[in-house]
């Protein structure tokens, strides 16, 4: 199990600046969410970014999952649209596209996976369409994905179409791919009252990709550890148990105006519960 970070974290860092920092702060893996700044596909600056992100991975030796939740790159006025299953004519192939982008960045970086979730359905969206626009697109990544050999860790996000680990059990049962992993968040397993360490147990032969932060039951808010209801020792042990040798990646997206020092004690925090198992 290696510790990592999520970029989205450090969003008033350079994405080479976070990655150094995080290297220096003992951090063994990098979760990268795409973004304006960080390996935009659509940016001119793109391919020379790919080549100097590559490099520098390698040069600190550093390991990378690829996150694909920005909240403003593909609508500038709607947070995380379009989706997997907004209609065609609302823009779901654009996020098709996109997540092409995000595998063949993977691909260039060898990374462990792409990270992905669903999205929302609109108010005027069935529960019907949400599954027959899910299955298409997601059927068209993983295919791509299986051409470039590219895992995709799928995340189940409170909130969104595929949200608990009922509905991801449903879907693995309409999409069967072994390309399909799971991205697992812990929060938000806290969140939605899920017992964390039987689905990590459950799940283990489809984990790609851990997020961890503090969360309190019922609140879909990523916290600092200690400022939640959260017990942790128990889900590291059971991550160990099961032999989860991926990334650990710290997720605390709205902690950026204090990214250099949430991702200090982040990882002091959870080195000092590892050493003790």
């Amino acid at each position: 199990m290696r510790l990592g970070y999520n970029t989205n974290g450090l969003a008033h860092h350079s994405l080479p600046a976070a990655i150094r920092l995080l290297a220096s702060l003992g951090y063994e893996s990098v979760a990268i969410t795409i973004d304006h700044c960080a390996l935009n596909p659509y940016a001119d600056s793109y391919e020379s970014q790919l080549r100097d992100t590559r490099q520098l991975l390698t040069e600190l030796k550093m390991c990378s999952v690829i996150e694909t939740g920005a909240r403003y790159l593909l609508n500038p006025r709607h947070k995380h649209h379009p989706t997997l299953v907004t209609s065609k004519s609302a823009g779901r192939p654009l996020r098709i596209e996109f997540l092409r982008h995000a595998i063949d960045i993977a691909a260039e970086l060898g990374s462990n996976c792409v990270s992905l979730w669903s999205g929302c359905l609109a108010s005027n969206d069935t529960h019907d369409d949400g599954w027959r626009r899910l299955v298409e697109g997601l059927g068209i990544v993983l295919d791509y994905a299986d051409r470039c050999d590219v895992q995709i860790g799928f995340e189940p996000e409170p909130g969104m179409f595929i949200d608990t680990m009922a509905s991801f059990s449903e879907l693995v049962e309409q999409v069967d791919s072994p390309r399909l992993g799971l991205t697992l968040d812990l929060g938000h397993l806290h969140c939605l009252s899920e017992p964390i360490e039987a689905t990590i147990v459950r799940w283990s032969d489809r984990l790609l990709n851990i997020h961890i932060e503090d969360m309190c039951a019922g609140v879909h808010e990523h916290l600092m550890f200690g400022e939640g209801e959260m017990g942790f020792p128990p889900v590291l042990a059971t991550l160990q148990k099961v032999g989860y040798a991926g990334g650990l990646h710290v997720e605390l997206s709205r902690h950026s105006h204090m990214g250099p020092e949430a991702a200090r004690q982040s990882r002091v925090f959870l080195k000092s519960l590892l050493c003790t198992e």
